[in-house]
Order: C-alpha cells, then structure tokens, then sequence
C-alpha cells in the first residue's frame, strides 16, 4: 500500500510509540506499507521537532527526529507534486493532498479533522491511524 501519512501522525508515533500511532511507525519500519512524501512535508516535520521547548517537553533527541528522516528516505518515495491543490480549509494541509495525487497514493493517514472531513479527495480515502492499521490487515 502507497500511504502519504500527515506530521501530526508521525510525529505522535514518535511522542506515543506504544499507541496507534507508533503501530503505524512499526509498519513502516518493518516494510508494511510505502510511504509517500514531499519536501514540503518533511520540512514541516523538523520545523516542529525542531522546536526546542517542544523537544524539551517531550523528550525527543535529535537522534531520534534523524532516525525518523531515515526511516521515512528508506521506506518511502520522494514525490514531486505536479498539480497546486487549494481545497483543505486549513492551506497548510494542502501538501498532503498534492502528495497523494502526484504519488498515486492508495490513501492518506491523518488525525486532523480538516483532511478528515475531505475523505474521500479525488477517489482517494483519508483515514484515521485506526482505520489504517485496520485496512492493512484485512
């Protein structure tokens, strides 16, 4: 399965490993699904890791936020979006979108009620981490 998978998610598989959330790090560790990305996307996710009082809170080294870029570079595919989407009520959401349209994503995985609410966009479902994990072992 081709999945673009939001920073809100990534971010708390790497805060909550033992949640639904890290299940679907394990996944992508052990070679579950392909994740599709952005420049764009993963810029976003070392801004907000990179913010130290976040960091601090959290407990997060920056091993751990290189560990992750690893991960997403091995188990992923960089793609380059070729059409501008201006449909998420939240602009900065838009990234996802064009990431699953220009990968041929297979579905998007998100927390965030703004992408949630678009399900399916162009064909192409959003899904909670739940509904995810759930998908991936029927």
């Amino acid at each position: 399965m081709r999945a673009v998978v939001d920073t809100g998610v990534l971010i708390s598989g790497l805060i909550r490993r033992q949640g639904t959330t890290g299940d679907v790090l394990r996944l992508l560790r052990d070679g579950g699904f392909r994740i599709l990305y952005t420049t764009d996307i993963l810029v976003e996710f070392v801004d907000v890791m990179g913010r130290s009082p976040f960091r601090l809170k959290y407990h997060i080294e920056p091993e751990d936020i290189a560990a992750l870029l690893n991960l997403v570079r091995l188990r992923g595919e960089l793609v380059v979006p070729t059409r501008l989407v201006v449909a998420c009520r939240d602009s900065k959401d838009d990234k996802f979108l064009e990431a699953a349209l220009a990968g041929e994503a297979d579905c998007i995985v998100s927390g965030d009620a703004d992408l949630l609410e678009m399900s399916p966009f162009e064909g192409i479902p959003i899904l909670r981490p739940a509904e995810f994990l759930a998908r991936l072992t029927e």
